[in-house]
């Protein structure tokens, strides 16, 4: 099939697209990467170089995250309105400097992927190796201008990073400080930051300390240090020290092309790897070698390079003396250099950057600078709402800022995952897998994001209640428990209605127009399935 283009283009291929998030995966118990980067060399000489994560150097001793007497710290780690608390508050006027606990990489720098006015909003996180072990610290609440570092860079202890800030769901200027054993984008283990820098809890801005949460006793507050053995090996710690290495989810491509994914979402921050793998996806379904189909108008390999494109932007990244588009790396890494360029060359164009990009990348920059918008082609049209709607079940929920799954504690962790988003409006037919839409969720679109961010990626469940009633098991209502689906308001297509069960007669749901999240009784005549 042909497809209209000015200047640079390249054809969408001829293999059908696989929409995802969108039918019923099997049930029963996901596999859920947990800690699957434990050790690092602490000589980063010679050969350790050659996997990635592995030139993190060593840190030196772990500093405070501000300045003391700067900050009052006003929260601690541990279970907090229904969810986790996951570090340590210190608050501060907005504009006290933050500065590095450790030495590093910035993995991520700026938008958490929550959307304004929730979560962090904003974030730094920086991966480290202390003493041969990943370790990740997390920053978050600052505004957008308050971040003073980028993806990729290295940093040492005590450099100004950042600012505090109140973005988010903040309920009043300060840093929220995490740290993460095992990798924050890696799943792994988070830790009370006490534990490791007990002058975080003496902070008290040369004032009396502010009491922590009342929600918090102190049986819940645990400063033990639980590490959890890796359920899966890696030669490239999945990511870790590697900017935008960690957006990609676990399994989700195949093996081959993972290592290759990871390091192009390294290439600009614009362009991540989970949506290259939609692309890739759409493109040729990772079909790739010398045996690969090449589409009727010429375009060849994994990322379907037109000729004249590759002669331009094809590159000998696996090293092996040629710049091959039939091969993986290549491929991969030439097909990333181009979609940054592209969204260099459409940045003046109004709408979505990501969207045009990929419209770009299908009909030409031409096309798109032309039209000042998506080309009227029903191709294009078409390649970028494929690409768009697969994106989000090629992402590691890890890499948002909110849920963050845990082996340990299986069906629950549904519930968990929904109370994130407790306050947030209804919005008919908003929400799905990769969290809210339009500005919130309905019933089934909470429901669809907190099973398959429990699951890490693993479990998707169609779009629509009724639908979501033939996933599972139905379990009696009375033998519910917490991360079961409930269903209400039966009609003669099925339930119109779907939460998520977290004990004791209670549910969290999205009600209805003009309500927001909530955690309220069950329905009459509700009954229950068990999805995971």
């Amino acid at each position: 099939m042909s497809v209209r283009r000015a200047g640079k283009a390249l054809l969408l291929g001829g293999a059908a697209a696989v929409v995802i998030g969108t039918s019923a995966c099997s049930v029963g118990a996901p596999v859920i990467p947990r800690d699957p980067c434990r050790v690092l060399p602490t000589d980063t000489s010679g050969s350790a170089e050659t996997a990635p994560g592995a030139s993190v150097p060593v840190s030196g001793p772990i500093q405070l995250p501000v300045r003391p007497g700067t900050t009052t710290h006003t929260s601690g780690f541990g279970p907090r309105w229904g969810g986790q608390h996951q570090g340590d508050d210190l608050a501060g006027p907005v504009g006290t400097p933050i500065l590095a606990a450790l030495d590093g990489v910035v993995v991520a720098a700026g938008s958490s992927g929550e959307g304004p006015g929730v979560g962090f909003e904003n974030w730094v996180i920086i991966d480290s190796n202390v003493d041969g072990s990943p370790v990740s610290t997390v920053y978050g609440h600052m505004f957008a201008d308050g971040i003073h570092v980028s993806p990729g860079q290295r940093v040492t202890a005590g450099e100004h990073i950042a600012d505090i800030g109140n973005a988010g769901s903040s309920t009043g200027a300060h840093l929220h400080f995490e740290y993460w054993q095992g990798g924050r984008l890696q799943g792994g283990t988070p830790i009370d930051p006490v534990t490791v820098l007990p002058e975080i809890a003496q902070q008290n801005g040369g004032a009396a300390l502010i009491a922590d949460d009342p929600h918090t006793s102190d049986s819940e507050r645990s400063s033990d240090v639980q590490l959890v053995a890796a359920s899966r090996s890696t030669a490239d710690c999945s990511g870790f020290g590697m900017a935008g290495g960690g957006n990609l989810a676990f399994g989700a491509v195949p093996a081959e092309f993972e290592p290759w994914l990871r390091r192009a979402g390294a290439v600009c921050p614009e362009i991540d790897s989970a949506l290259l793998a939609a692309q890739l996806q759409q493109e040729n379904n990772f079909r790739h070698g010398p045996n690969a189909p090449v589409s009727p108008a010429g375009a060849v390999g994994p990322a379907q390079f037109m000729p004249g494109t590759w002669a331009t932007w094809g590159k000998d990244h696996d090293g092996d003396g040629t710049a091959d588009p039939n091969s993986i790396g290549d491929a991969v890494i030439s097909q990333a250099h181009f979609m940054c360029a592209l969204y260099q060359d459409i940045s003046e164009v109004p709408g979505d950057p990501i969207e045009l990009t990929l419209a770009a990348y299908n009909a030409g920059p031409g096309a798109v600078l032309l039209h000042r918008g998506i080309p009227p082609y029903a191709e294009t049209q078409n390649y970028v709402a494929k690409i768009t709607a697969a994106r989000a079940a090629f992402t590691n929920p890890n890499s948002r800022g909110r849920f963050m799954p845990n082996a340990s504690d299986g069906n629950g962790q549904v519930v968990a995952a929904a109370r994130e988003y407790l306050g947030t409006p209804y919005v008919w037919g908003g929400g799905g897998i990769g969290g809210p839409s339009g500005g919130g969720f309905d019933c089934s679109g909470l429901t669809s994001f907190a099973v398959h961010a429990a699951s890490a990626g693993k479990v998707s469940l169609p779009r629509t209640s009724e639908q979501q009633w033939t996933v599972g098991v139905e379990v009696p209502i009375e033998k519910a428990q917490p991360g079961d689906l409930v269903f209400g308001s039966w009609g003669p297509a099925g339930p119109g209605h779907v939460g998520i069960y977290s004990g004791n007669g209670q549910m969290v749901h999205a009600p209805t127009t003009g309500d927001v999240v909530t955690e309220a009784p069950l329905q009459p005549g509700m009954k229950a399935r068990r999805v995971m």
